[in-house]
């Protein structure tokens, strides 16, 4: 495997070669250098103070027990533990929970999916990981997996508030349907509350589950009611609703198990997708709030144990055509980037 650029921050690079972090800390902002091979440039920092930190997960899926499986198909490959391994979500995850309270946040985010088929032994022990280490801190919403059975455990909407930032956490989820939703009061209820925000001049995030259609997507992502995400229509009058507030900074998903960023088409702000915790590349999203913007950090989980299982999986969905290092990983411009500095 080539060495790979995952994380490039204001005073941090990060290059995963051979099964290794290279970390290079204490980096000058907005600066060039030449590290482990590559030519890299820290992003610029926000003006301001440092506000707040916020983390989010997606997709962490406690209780999978076959990687890369779809549906019925006997296509894939389908990565299993060996005999005697853990499972792969108490590895990655935990792994990651051990990463993230060194950051020691002021919130953290879990976007959905925290089961694979929303079991009550399975949210335990998802809570065992999450709540144990970050107890009042620690805010969720469910995905398609926690309500295939038409559950209702983390339903609803919330308002998050950190120094510098309100995040508007929404439920997506559809009871029994893999596709998502933003039902007509939830709408007016982020248009409240970005209203309020806006009025005092601060700034708020949307965050759900299920990634948002953009117009102009093509093939699979065409406009369309089996849309794999949030619903067309939905996405269309979130992103009318975003664009009436002045402090609105854009929205941010999982699902797709990608890193990707698209823009709206009325607002123009940044529609963010975040890959998944539990297989390649085995990532979590670091908001680092200043005064004057919001920098994304995207960080790969990096203890041993995980990147041998994460690396185990870049081989996934090829049976089906699939370039799943390029289609998960994304590009770093998709990863790591600075965004509402004008807001």
């Amino acid at each position: 495997m080539p060495a790979e650029l995952t994380t490039v921050a204001d005073d941090l690079v990060v290059v995963h070669d051979g099964g290794a972090a290279h970390r290079y800390e204490g980096l000058h902002a907005d600066a060039d250098y030449g590290l482990h091979g590559f030519t890299v440039r820290t992003l610029p920092r926000p003006p301001g103070e440092l506000l707040a930190t916020v983390v989010t997960v997606n997709d962490v899926h406690f209780g999978e027990t076959e990687c890369g499986r779809v549906d019925d198909h006997p296509d894939g490959p389908i990565i299993r533990p060996e005999p005697g391994e853990p499972p792969y979500p108490e590895v990655m995850n935990r792994a990651a929970v051990a990463e993230i309270a060194a950051l020691d946040p002021d919130a953290v985010i879990v976007k959905g999916d925290l089961s694979q088929d929303g079991t009550q032994a399975e949210w335990d022990a998802f809570e065992a990981c999450y709540r144990a280490a970050f107890g009042e801190r620690l805010h969720v919403v469910r995905g398609n997996h926690d309500s295939y059975r038409g559950q209702d455990s983390y339903a609803g909407d919330q308002w998050i508030t950190v120094p510098g930032l309100h995040v508007a956490l929404v439920d997506t989820a559809i009871p029994t349907r893999t596709t998502g939703a933003l039902g007509e009061h939830q709408l007016g209820w982020i248009d409240d509350h970005l209203a309020a925000a806006a009025l005092a001049g601060e700034r708020a995030i949307v965050m759900g589950h299920h990634q948002q259609w953009i117009p102009g997507d093509a093939g699979h992502e065409r406009r369309h009611d089996g849309y794999f995400g949030l619903d067309p229509g939905a996405s269309d009058a979130l992103d009318v609703v975003l664009a009436r507030h002045a402090t609105a900074l854009g929205y941010t998903a999982g699902h797709t198990h990608r890193h990707r960023v698209r823009r709206m088409a009325v607002s123009g702000l940044p529609s963010i997708e975040v890959g998944c915790v539990k297989d390649f590349p085995g990532t979590y999203a670091e908001y680092r709030v200043y005064e004057g913007g919001v920098m994304q950090v995207v960080h790969r989980i990096s203890s041993p144990e995980a990147l041998a299982w994460s690396d185990r999986c870049r081989v996934l969905y090829r049976d089906f055509g699939v370039d799943y290092v390029t289609y998960a990983l994304g590009t770093l411009a998709d990863r790591c980037f600075v965004f509402g500095a004008d807001r």
